[in-house]
This record gives C-alpha cells, structure tokens and sequence, in this order.
C-alpha cells in the first residue's frame, strides 16, 4: 500500500512539474519586480503567501466556521489596492489590477458557486508567468498544497496561518482522495495549534477583519 501511494505521489509530482515545464517564460524584470513586491509583507493585511506560485493573501479573519463564505471581499479588494498602487498597480477591470509598463496583472479570481471547494479558487482563472493571484488565506493555502511537495507546503503553510489565519476546517473537507491530499491530512491538527497559539497574542490578537 505504501509502495503504491508513493508511486501515485510520483506521478503526480510529474505531472505538475511537467505542467510548469510548459509555462510561458517569464519575462526578464520578473526577478527585480519579485524583490520590490516584498514591501507588502511589512503591511498586516498583505503578505507574499508563496513566492513560487506568486499568491498574495489578504487577511481575512481569525476565527472560522467551516461553512463561512471563503471570497475576497470588496473592504479585502480595496486594501489590496491601496498597497499595490505605490508599485504602478492600478484597477483594469473589477478582477484585474494592472502594473502596464512592467506587464504584470494581479488577478481576483472570480466567484465561484456557493459550496464550492477552495481547492478550485483558480481553476479556469487564466494567467502569464508573471501574473499574480490575489487570494484569500484559506484559497492561497489550497494552491500551496496542491503544488508542493508535503514538508514544503507545510512550511509555506506553518508561515501563512500565524500572519493570515486559514479556514482549516474547511480545507479538511475538502481534501480529495488522491494521494497528496490524504498525505497531508495528519498536518492540519499541528497547523490548527501552531494558528490557535499565535491568534491568542499579538499582532493578531486585536487584529480585525476589513468591513
């Protein structure tokens, strides 16, 4: 059994390898964009929840039900905005923020059906190699474990939920049988109590989510 749950794990680690192998290239300014973008991390709403993947999170909550609504909110588009705009960003369309004379875009993914898995926040969301996405916590840890290996998506993850709380609960329910989901179920209890400890003190503890 676990012979063939690491060959699945091979394949499928293949298979996305496979997939980004045949990306559009990124153009040259990428590398000097990705390092003036790291100013946002010093904002309590923004952070680079993962470098690679280029997801922006923007903090939602700090508490959750399962069933809670998991969309970016007007108040959590327009915070986005005001700290993109000092690096050229401005709004295209009502999903689209746009720096034109670098060609990026950071881009909200649109909603969804009511129930939908955060799984697929981006399915069907075109975007270039360079392009960003703007994500909620829990959609950007979705995206995180869907495309890292186990002990990197944890420690991506150990690093997003005491900056941005996630909806755990809800990324529990929606893990799928396949195998990198069902590996990585025994990590949500350490990830709930490393959350849990750092929702109980500062910066978070007064922390309060954009109306």
């Amino acid at each position: 059994m676990l012979g063939r749950t690491a060959k699945l794990l091979e394949q499928w680690t293949s298979k996305r390898q496979s997939q980004s192998a045949t990306s559009e290239a990124a153009p040259q300014h990428l590398d000097n964009f990705a390092d003036r973008i790291r100013v946002i991390n010093s904002e309590p709403y923004l952070c680079i929840a993962d470098e690679e993947l280029k997801l922006i999170s923007v903090f939602d909550d700090l508490k959750y039900d399962r069933a809670d609504l998991d969309i970016v909110s007007g108040p959590m588009r327009l915070r986005a905005l005001q700290k993109l705009k000092p690096l050229g960003f401005d709004q295209v369309t009502g999903s689209i923020f746009e720096n034109k004379s670098e060609d990026i875009r950071c881009i909200l993914p649109k909603f969804k059906a009511l129930g939908a898995s955060p799984f697929d926040a981006t399915r069907d969301t075109d975007r270039r190699r360079q392009d960003y996405f703007i994500l909620t916590p829990t959609q950007a840890a979705c995206q995180i474990i869907n495309s890292h290996p186990l002990a990197n998506a944890v420690s991506l993850l150990e690093a997003l939920v005491i900056k941005h709380p996630v909806n755990l609960l809800r990324v529990f329910d929606y893990l799928a049988a396949n195998p990198v989901h069902q590996s990585f179920r025994d990590a949500i209890g350490h990830l709930t109590r490393m959350q849990r400890e750092a929702v109980s003190k500062e910066p978070l503890k007064t922390r309060r989510a954009l109306r």
